[in-house]
């Protein structure tokens, strides 16, 4: 049975993964790091800001302060913020589903973003109220696809209840492949959304959708109890 349901944000609220790859492109090119859009897709994206600067240093035999580190981080986020500000979008019918399922289930969000982007991007599509619990890439040590995100998110929404939550009965909704993975190692279910992975690379989730669109929470349900947990 379905009890509660937890975003990611990046990708599957808010059409925000070109701008994060063009600010890490960015910065990584400040320190005479290459970084494609393909390789991107197929090694960074989902990885929170710490993960991705320290794989992409790695990957390029390159060391890497704790304080460098830092640096590069509030670099890239200076960027992205004012990035965001000037052409952030949300997806297509993902703002009317998140209304409607508010209204029948506690939801969550677990991000690799940083807070204060969370925070902007909620701001900015008036979603805000109807998050109990916004977890961000401050709030956890190991982000995707390690699933303490998805974890430290339903532990909140459980603080504030008499009766707790499984994860067998959380619906996680994502658009990476380490995210899937990450829900998966969680003990939840996942919807993905091919906002920025095909239908094939996003088949490991229990249901894959194209968008928001038309979708709702009715049909959610629906897949939930033809397709439960045990």
């Amino acid at each position: 049975m379905l009890k509660a349901i937890i975003f990611d944000c990046d990708g599957v609220i808010a059409d925000t993964e070109p701008l994060h790859f063009a600010t890490f492109q960015k910065v990584l090119a400040e320190e005479g790091i290459p970084l494609t859009r393909e390789d991107y897709f197929d090694r960074y994206l989902a990885l929170d800001d710490r993960g991705c600067f320290t794989r992409a240093h790695a990957d390029n035999s390159k060391d890497i302060s704790s304080d460098k580190l830092s640096e590069l981080i509030r670099r890239k986020a200076s960027f992205v913020e004012v990035v965001m500000r000037e052409s952030l979008e949300l997806f297509p019918g993902v703002a009317l589903f998140i209304r409607q399922a508010a209204r029948k289930y506690p939801l969550a969000i677990a991000s690799g973003a940083l807070r204060h982007e969370l925070e902007l991007i909620l701001h900015h599509g008036r979603l805000k109220d109807y998050f109990q619990v916004v977890v961000s890439a401050e709030d956890v040590t190991r982000g995707k696809p390690h699933p303490e995100p998805f974890l430290k998110a339903l532990a909140l929404i459980n603080s504030a209840r008499a009766d707790a939550i499984e994860p067998r009965h959380c619906l996680v909704i994502e658009d990476s492949i380490h995210g899937v993975k990450a829900a998966h190692e969680a003990g939840m279910l996942c919807l993905a959304v091919t906002n920025s992975y095909s239908k094939y690379a996003l088949s490991q989730a229990e249901w894959v959708v194209e968008s928001f669109e038309d979708l709702t929470i009715d049909e959610i349900e629906a897949l939930f109890q033809k397709k439960p947990l045990t």
